[in-house]
């Protein structure tokens, strides 16, 4: 697993020359709400898979545990998770956390996307 903190929020691998992902600061604070509310230390793993309206959709899930492979985000002291399948789709891109008049939700601010759906969970590239 790699590690890498972020103060700025911003991350750099060592498999790259650029930033590949960032958490931004409203999602760690509602990885640490969810935490508290849960009584256990939880983390963001963020996927996409094949599928949905426009070709790839994003997935979200809580967990306690890293995969060995598993790239981490840290920011504020929470962190997000991310497979070696998905990384090359979210490079570049913010993992945010919005609450508006659309609803509540973890969200992917994709660089990569050429298109996405209305609910923001369907993109294609």
């Amino acid at each position: 697993m790699s590690i890498v903190q972020s103060t700025e929020f911003r991350i750099e691998s060592a498999r790259t020359s650029g930033p590949e992902l960032t958490l931004t600061s409203a999602a760690a604070a509602r990885l640490a709400a969810l935490s508290a509310q849960q009584g256990r230390r939880l983390m963001l793993r963020v996927a996409v898979d094949g599928g949905g309206c426009s070709g790839f959709q994003y997935r979200f899930e809580l967990v306690e545990a890293a995969e060995a492979d598993d790239l981490r985000i840290e920011t504020d002291g929470r962190a997000a998770l991310v497979d070696p399948v998905s990384l090359p789709f979210l490079v570049g891109s913010a993992v945010d956390f919005v609450d508006d008049l659309s609803g509540a939700q973890f969200v992917v601010r994709n660089p990569n996307a050429a298109s996405s759906c209305g609910c923001g969970v369907s993109f294609s590239i």
